[in-house]
């Protein structure tokens, strides 16, 4: 095993100079520690991370919580951010994040005792807590809305709910259903609100009566979507909050012999891949999930180089359609 001894024999230097050129300490000119890097490389000298992460206050490590690793979304979601680490050679931690505050606080606690250099966190059920739970990391918020307190990335949820909305009136629907997101979390309700707003402006029916609420997940959109068709049989069309909550809200109707979009039109929101291989492919509107990971490594990456602007990063969506969606009476 070549060591620091090895490599200031190699360079003809003490092994004090060498060893402050390796962990990227002062007292060493740029060319000579270029030189000594060099040399230590062809030698094949291992640099202890853990030594000069104490010297430079940095671990070169990121995480991401997600509240729900299994849910599609997030596997291209990482990859944007991954991509960003990687330009850096960081390394980035995958978290599924805790359903209550009090465990979040000790998995940042735990994150924090580490020394992990920068945080990000995707919206969940404990929205309300986290700007106390991040405060002094750095750290950028994914999907929550405007923080004002720390940098975010995101759409506009509300404005995504609207325009799938509008998508199914354009479409002649006039009693339209929504499956909603879980309560209390902000996503769901600022998509919701889109939905309402749509209805409004278009002069129809609105109300609780016409949302059933689901889990984010495919078994939380069947279960809402027989809830809402037994009490409100004459809807032609469905909002669901989410890809995989319209996905299971498909199969429902499949269940009940309910054809789509012949007699039910269904569109969902995320743009998930799982979306384009259902029968009939599901109309979506599409949010840029690989650009958000990016977007919010380079945010970390920003302030982790000491610019502490805390930003709103909004990025557009995209109406991807499928063939769940038809004008009413099939024309």
């Amino acid at each position: 095993m070549v060591t620091v001894y090895d490599v200031a024999q190699a360079c003809g230097l003490s092994i004090a100079s060498v060893s402050r050129a390796l962990n990227g300490q002062p007292g060493v000119s740029q060319r000579t520690a270029e030189r000594i890097c060099l040399i230590a490389d062809q030698l094949g000298y291992q640099r202890n991370e853990v030594a000069r992460s104490l010297v430079a206050k940095s671990t070169q490590t990121i995480a991401l919580f997600v509240p729900d690793i299994t849910n599609p979304f997030f596997p291209e979601l990482v990859k944007g951010v991954q991509s960003v680490a990687d330009e850096r050679d960081l390394l980035l931690l995958l978290l599924d994040a805790p359903r209550s505050a009090v465990a979040l606080s000790a998995r940042l606690a735990a994150l924090r005792r580490k020394q992990v250099d920068g945080i990000l966190l995707v919206a969940s059920d404990i929205d309300a807590d986290t700007e106390e739970l991040v405060a002094g990391t750095p750290a950028v918020l994914l999907d929550r809305g405007r923080s004002g307190r720390h940098a975010s990335v995101g759409v506009d949820q509300e404005a995504a709910g609207f325009a799938a909305t509008r998508h199914l009136i354009d479409a002649g629907h006039t009693r339209i259903g929504h499956i909603a997101g879980p309560q209390g979390l902000a996503v769901s309700e600022l998509r919701r609100a889109g939905w309402e707003r749509a209805l409004r402006e278009a002069g129809l029916p609105v109300g609780d009566h016409l949302v059933a609420v689901g889990d984010f997940e495919e078994e939380g959109g069947h279960r809402a979507g027989a809830e809402l068709l037994q009490r409100e049989p004459g809807i032609t069309a469905v909002f669901a909050a989410n890809d995989l909550s319209a996905i299971g809200f498909l199969a429902c109707c499949s269940v009940r012999g309910i054809p789509v979009p012949e007699q039910m039109s269904v569109i969902g929101l995320d743009g998930i891949g799982l979306s384009r291989y259902t029968t009939p492919m599901l109309t979506t509107i599409a949010q840029p999930i690989r650009e958000l990971g990016v977007a919010a490594g380079r945010l970390l990456l920003r302030q982790l180089d000491g610019d502490g602007q805390a930003l709103d990063v909004v990025l557009p969506t995209t109406l991807v359609e499928g063939a769940s969606v038809s004008r009413r009476g099939g024309a």
